[in-house]
């Protein structure tokens, strides 16, 4: 009975993935693919970061057109999860920060990182 409920625990996560969005778009398949695994352990509430139709000129276009309403969704959805998953093998300041705020409000964190990249 113990391990039905520790399933249904994981299984029932908020989770919110991180990776670089304008340093990282040759990232987005591995994110795609990333999420696509981390649906096995709940629901990913940024699943648009790994959205491989999404240029770095339509993310450059969306970040600096709409800077406010993008930071408030995420903040939003990063107070609602109830865990943070990055990737971090790309250098990026806006996941750095989302990490920051998601140690402040204590939530549950796992980054990742890929030892091959030249990032180390």
């Amino acid at each position: 009975m113990a391990h039905i409920r520790i399933y249904q625990l994981y299984m029932s996560q908020l989770i919110y993935f991180c990776g670089s969005m304008l340093g990282g778009r040759q990232d987005a398949e591995l994110y795609a693919r990333l999420i696509e695994k981390l649906r096995k352990y709940g629901t990913v509430l940024t699943d648009h970061v790994g959205d491989t139709t999404m240029t770095t000129e339509m993310m450059a276009q969306l970040e600096y057109g709409n800077e406010k309403s993008i930071h408030d969704m995420d903040m939003r959805l990063l107070e609602k999860c109830t865990v943070v998953v990055a990737e971090v093998t790309q250098p990026s300041l806006g996941v750095g920060y989302e990490i920051g705020l998601a140690v402040a409000a204590k939530k549950r964190i796992l980054c990742l990182f890929r030892p091959e990249s030249r990032n180390s």
